[in-house]
């Protein structure tokens, strides 16, 4: 399906997880808040490039997407989570009876689109072709503080086999707005992740020889979720894991080499 199609499912209420849908075209994780906490959002992103790095910024009020044609980011998410006071509130596939005149969105990086590298380079995706969702851990690692926004780093996680590593670094230094490199590879009891098997987010990913694999982690679009929990602001909503808002920008836009 093309990006516009899968927008258009997402509007009718279908919930899907998008990795691996609409290849080739940028997906973006989203946040959404009241103005008053549009600028010191946008710090902490500045600050914190790798999990957050900002592909657009609606003015406020505004739901339309000006790089996803036709698009409504009030509906065309196949989930949205809120948070009331910092806290997770509820699921839901529609904002429009919560929207506010003062909202901004924020686009944000996604991993989606350096996997289509990954892949093209001959790496192994076993959840990208499964239709499951990447793992996700928080770590021990703190973000940059700006204003009320704080929290954990959290990552996604791929195992990669060794000969093809230095080919991994390569393919997503390509994409330093989709998170870039990785921020840590080997040992993942160094980032505080106890056990590599079990993810906070996402779906397991246990290859069949260990031996021939190392864990290699990416800095993720979820860790905003962790700093509004922290900020506490009155409301703030976001998109699911793995349930993205597809754009109609191509990853190679997105390159820079």
């Amino acid at each position: 399906m093309e990006a516009k199609e899968l927008r258009e499912l997402a509007r009718t209420g279908k919930n899907f997880t998008t990795s691996g849908l609409a290849k080739g075209h940028v997906q973006t994780n989203v946040v959404i808040l009241p103005k008053a906490h549009a600028f010191d959002f946008t710090l902490f992103c500045i600050r914190n490039p790798k999990p957050c790095p900002i592909v657009e910024v609606f003015d406020p009020g505004e739901f339309v997407s000006s790089i996803a044609e036709d698009s409504d980011i009030r509906t065309d998410i196949p989930e949205y989570k809120i948070f009331r006071n910092g806290i997770f509130s509820e699921l839901s596939t529609d904002i429009k009876n919560i929207w506010r005149s003062d909202f901004v969105v924020f686009l944000l990086g996604c991993s989606f689109t350096f996997e289509n590298e990954l892949v093209k380079n001959g790496i192994e995706l076993p959840y990208f072709t499964n239709k499951k969702n990447v793992p996700m851990f928080i770590t021990s690692l703190d973000t940059k503080k700006a204003g009320n926004f704080s929290g954990k780093l959290v990552v996604t996680q791929r195992w990669i086999k060794k000969d093809k590593i230095v080919k991994a670094v390569q393919s997503t230094s390509r994409f330093p707005n989709q998170h870039g490199t990785p921020i840590h590879i080997g040992n993942s009891e160094e980032i505080g992740i106890k056990d590599p098997y079990k993810p906070d987010f996402g779906d397991p990913w246990i290859p069949k020889n260990p031996k021939d694999y190392t864990p290699m982690y990416w800095a993720c679009g979820v860790t905003p979720q962790l700093a509004l929990e922290a900020a506490k602001i009155d409301i703030s909503i976001t998109h699911s894991p793995g349930k993205m808002f597809v754009t109609d920008l191509k990853d190679e836009d997105m390159a820079v080499i």
